[in-house]
C-alpha cells in the first residue's frame, strides 16, 4: 500500500461523490470536479491502489430484511489468553448477524453491533451462541431505540503541500 498518497481537494471531492453514490459515472464526477474523465479515472485508480478506496458497495435496509432490532452488545472474556481471544474472534466471524466487533478499553473487552428479528431471537442468540462459550464471562446489552445518525462516508482530510 502506498502511504505517501496526498489527498488534495479534487481527490476529496471524488471520494465524497463516490461515497454518496458508488455507481456514479466518471463523466459525472469529471463534470462535478471540473476535470477530465481520464484524470478522474487516474485519480480513482491511484486511490484504489493506495488502499484509500477499499471497495464499492450498497446499503441494505435491515428492517426490510426482517431485522427489527439492533443491539449494541458488550462482552467480557473470562481471560485474555491468546486461545480465548482466538476462539472469540472465530465465533464472531462465524455469526452473520454480528455486523461489527470492536476491541475496546473499559469494563468490557468488546462491543458488537448485532441484528435480531425480535427480542426473543436476540435472547436465544445470547443464551445459545454466547453464554455457552467458556471464554465469555459476561455480557451487557443496549437495545437501539432509534437511529439518530448513520453515516458510512468517511470525511476526506485534505493534505496540504
Amino acid at each position: 500500500m502506498n502511504n505517501s498518497l496526498k489527498i488534495d481537494q479534487i481527490d476529496g471531492k471524488i471520494l465524497e461523490l463516490l461515497q454518496k453514490n458508488s455507481r456514479i459515472s466518471n463523466q459525472e464526477i469529471a463534470n462535478q470536479v471540473g476535470s477530465s474523465v481520464s484524470s478522474v479515472w487516474r485519480r480513482i485508480n491511484a486511490l484504489e491502489e493506495a488502499g484509500v478506496i477499499q471497495g464499492y458497495g450498497l446499503t441494505v435496509s435491515p428492517e426490510k430484511m426482517g431485522y427489527q432490532e439492533t443491539i449494541l452488545l458488550q462482552i467480557s472474556l473470562q481471560r485474555h489468553s491468546d486461545d480465548y481471544i482466538e476462539q472469540f474472534i472465530q465465533l464472531v466471524e462465524s455469526i452473520p448477524e454480528i455486523l461489527e466487533c470492536y476491541a475496546t478499553t473499559g469494563e468490557y473487552d468488546y462491543v458488537l453491533k448485532v441484528l435480531a428479528t425480535d427480542m426473543r431471537a436476540f435472547h436465544r442468540f445470547v443464551r445459545n451462541s454466547l453464554m455457552r462459550q467458556p471464554f465469555i464471562s459476561k455480557t451487557y446489552s443496549q437495545v437501539v431505540m432509534d437511529k439518530i445518525k448513520f453515516q458510512k462516508a468517511i470525511p476526506a482530510i485534505v493534505k496540504k503541500g
